[in-house]
């Protein structure tokens, strides 16, 4: 028997809407109703910003380093820095000649204690103040003389659901089925309460397995620290 041939299965605002009313038993009627889902799944999706990182939310960013500047403005949609870098070519222009060379993290309590933040070099270190417009401070402030772009990447917010059925949730496709539970999850708390504890449970399952889905498959070595108390 042929199959489909297709994977590209998702669905719309209205759609997503309608599998979470259904699986509390109702059916959307009014237009407040289709408001008022919308609203909840919006507060869904800045719930997962509290759930971890989200893989396709995930975006290499790039600045043009400017001598003596320490902080650059990150775009709004920024939820935070992962990793940073400086380099000495811009993104578009990598060649076998680049080089690139990773800054550390640090905390606002690090950051603040460093002596003099404004003295020139080649940065080593970076902190991201995690304001409504997120802000990123490198130490030392830059000389751009080698390096001249910093790169970074930033774990971005899902975007909004503004509309119905002209719309697709900003959500990976394994998402789906958690996304589908939390809605329906939500929505038994305003809807029908007596299915509260029971979506709840479906939803949080689903979410564990798609978190745990969502990750790097990579290896991991744990080394045990050795201590010799009486060792002289």
């Amino acid at each position: 028997m042929a199959t489909s041939g297709s994977t590209s299965f998702n669905l719309n605002i209205d759609e997503v809407i309608d599998e979470g009313y259904e699986r509390c038993g109702l059916r959307p009627m009014a237009g407040y109703d289709l408001k008022t889902a919308r609203r909840s799944l919006n507060l869904l999706f800045a719930d997962w910003g509290n759930r971890g990182i989200h893989l396709w939310k995930v975006q290499l960013n790039e600045q043009a380093l400017t001598a003596g500047t320490a902080t650059y403005t990150v775009a709004s949609n920024v939820n935070d820095v992962l990793e940073a870098y400086i380099s000495t070519t811009a993104a578009a222009s990598d060649n076998a000649n680049t080089q690139d060379v990773a800054l550390t993290k640090i905390d606002r309590s690090a950051y603040s204690a460093l002596p003099n933040k404004l003295a020139t070099g080649q940065p080593s270190q970076y902190y991201v103040d995690r304001q409504t417009t997120p802000k990123i401070s490198l130490y030392v402030a830059p000389d751009a003389s080698t390096y001249t772009t910093l790169k970074f990447y930033t774990i971005n917010r899902i975007e909004d659901a503004t509309a119905y059925n002209d719309q697709q949730a900003d959500v990976a496709y394994r998402f789906l089925p958690c996304m589908c539970a939390g809605l329906a999850y939500y929505l038994s708390m305003k809807k029908a309460p007596d299915r509260i504890q029971a979506m709840k449970l479906i939803y949080e399952d689903e979410l564990k397995r798609a978190l745990e889905e969502d990750g790097q498959r990579t290896s991991l070595y744990v080394t045990p620290q050795s201590y010799y108390p009486n060792l002289t």
